[in-house]
């Protein structure tokens, strides 16, 4: 069984009714990404960013996995597939995908303030418990925060994303600019002979010599293209 090994970004759960930061209309218009990404903002406000991502949080149980998410799924019965998401959602497990690396963290999870990265302190929120209070503590005495990797934090995941990727026999890329590091530096791994394959409506700036075949449509009709070819190869 071939390994597929995916990478997905923010174009992957549009389609579910996400907001995306990048896009027009998208929450950094809303919000200065300083003010809500990073740990900066969390030292200088944390009453602001528990607000937001408590918004965020509530909003994931009134959507739905799309067809792009399922078809992902899917295709666990004919490759061994290693999903690597940017995504903080949780919509890749509820369509069924078995095996996931968040790189930036999952928004149903808190931890210590201390040490975020500490298995002791990480929790799953239960659903009829979604918002965080100030003062709402981890079990080391510090405030609950988000279990997100804000911009100035290192990416604890990445070395497991680089291994799987370095493993990858088919490498695919579904809803991101390739311009987010390091994730976009993970291509950096996907060995010589492994196919790349990108699906994203826009067209895409990708500053390598290394070959990929776009397919220029959204993540539901781009997982029917990129099936069909995966079926013609055979």
């Amino acid at each position: 069984m071939k390994k597929l090994v995916v990478l997905t970004g923010a174009g992957m759960s549009a389609e579910s009714g996400i907001s995306t930061f990048r896009d027009n209309n998208g929450l950094w218009e809303q919000y200065r990404v300083e003010d809500v990404a990073s740990i900066e903002g969390w030292h200088r406000d944390p009453a602001l960013m528990t607000r937001f991502y408590n918004e965020r949080r509530m909003q994931l149980p009134t959507v739905e996995p799309n067809e792009g998410h399922k078809l992902l799924a899917g295709l666990e019965d004919r490759f061994n597939v290693t999903v690597i998401t940017q995504n903080v959602d949780n919509l890749h497990e509820r369509a069924g995908s078995k095996h996931i690396i968040h790189l930036h963290g999952e928004l149903m999870k808190v931890t210590s303030s201390f040490a975020p990265n500490d298995p002791r302190y990480i929790r799953t929120l239960p659903p009829d418990q979604l918002e965080v209070e100030m003062g709402d503590t981890a079990e080391d005495g510090s405030q609950l925060r988000p279990f997100i990797v804000w911009f100035g934090e290192a990416v604890p995941e990445i070395e497991p994303a680089v291994m799987e990727t370095s493993k990858a026999d088919i490498y695919l890329v579904i809803g991101t600019s390739l311009n987010v590091y390091p994730a976009a530096g993970l291509l950096n791994y996907v060995p010589e002979d492994a196919p790349i394959y990108l699906i994203d409506p826009k067209p895409v700036q990708w500053n390598s010599l290394r070959r990929f075949t776009h397919i220029q449509k959204g993540a539901s009709e781009g997982m029917k293209e990129f099936i069909k070819m995966m079926e013609e190869a055979q």
